[in-house]
């Protein structure tokens, strides 16, 4: 075929390009519920999955632009670091005061935040836990925990308490939510075991804790004197069956686990990025299968 016939001119061999940001990253299987849906609804777009130390985020955003990257998402530990390199972050993120997923606009790189609004729908959706009126207890004070934090105050959460090590980290989040959403929240610092009282409707494990490879670890609660009914969540994903899910589940308690936030919070950013209606199914049975769960 000659190279200046029209077929061969029609050509194009690039894909768009999105990703993910982390430290650790390795272990995060969204690339392979995002490449399912692009293949779906049949898009040339490729998801790398890139590790990225805390002290290289600047460089590795500049390459974002530099590679026309038509958006990211960003894990541990960026979330909240990552705000100050975008030229916009979007009010609800800007309220939440952490950054999970970037789309490009033109020249511009925008910051959103699809956390807390796939937990949100996963603890609708999969779990029927309506949060209005309930009141919830949040591990941890990071990206995950604000986002959380903030969709349940706006849900309508009678009381929210974080538990977190650090004092002043756990201090500064009450704060901003408080501010930003009119919540009534409150600190308990994390210094011994967290024994989840009586009162508590919801337990949100937002901290790295059992991760793999760490599949063991398990964050340092008692269940003794939890209610019957309490709903324990747990943000890690990798392995769906986290310890503290599987100590749940040994009380007879109702457990939300990891891959209902990361299927949600994958179909609004697909969404975001691409302005296609995403797969929903198809995604959720990539990761499924990825996990070995299918």
């Amino acid at each position: 075929m000659a190279e200046n016939s029209p077929s061969y001119m029609a050509a194009n061999y690039r894909a768009e390009l999105v990703g993910v940001l982390g430290d650790p990253v390795a272990e995060n299987p969204t690339g392979v519920m995002q490449e399912a849906a692009f293949r779906a609804v049949g898009l040339n777009w490729r998801y790398l999955t890139i590790q990225v130390k805390p002290d290289e985020l600047a460089d590795a955003i500049r390459g974002v632009r530099a590679f026309g990257m038509r958006g990211i998402n960003l894990t541990i530990p960026h979330k909240v670091e990552v705000m100050q390199y975008l030229d916009e972050v979007a009010p609800d993120a800007q309220k939440i005061g952490a950054v999970n997923t970037v789309r490009r606009v033109g020249d511009q790189l925008v910051g959103e935040n699809t956390d807390g609004k796939g937990f949100l729908r996963g603890l609708q959706i999969d779990a029927g836990f309506n949060p209005a009126g309930k009141r919830a207890a949040i591990l941890g004070a990071g990206g995950a925990a604000r986002a959380i934090s903030t969709e349940l105050a706006l849900a309508g959460a009678a009381d929210l308490i974080v538990v977190n090590r650090s004092h002043s980290r756990g201090e500064q989040m009450v704060n901003d939510v408080r501010q930003r959403t009119g919540a009534v929240i409150s600190l308990v610092p994390w210094n011994e075991t967290y024994v989840v009282p009586l009162e508590v409707d919801l337990l949100v494990n937002a901290t790295s804790v059992g991760l793999c490879p760490q599949v063991d670890a398990m964050p340092d609660i008692s269940l003794e004197r939890a209610r019957p009914d309490l709903l324990v969540s747990d943000v890690v994903f990798n392995p769906p069956e986290t310890r503290l899910l599987r100590a749940a589940r040994e009380r007879g308690l109702p457990t939300l686990d990891g891959l209902s936030m990361l299927v949600y919070q994958g179909v609004i950013g697909f969404e975001l990025w691409t302005g296609r209606d995403a797969p929903e199914a198809v995604m959720k049975e990539a990761l499924e299968r990825a996990l070995g769960l299918a």
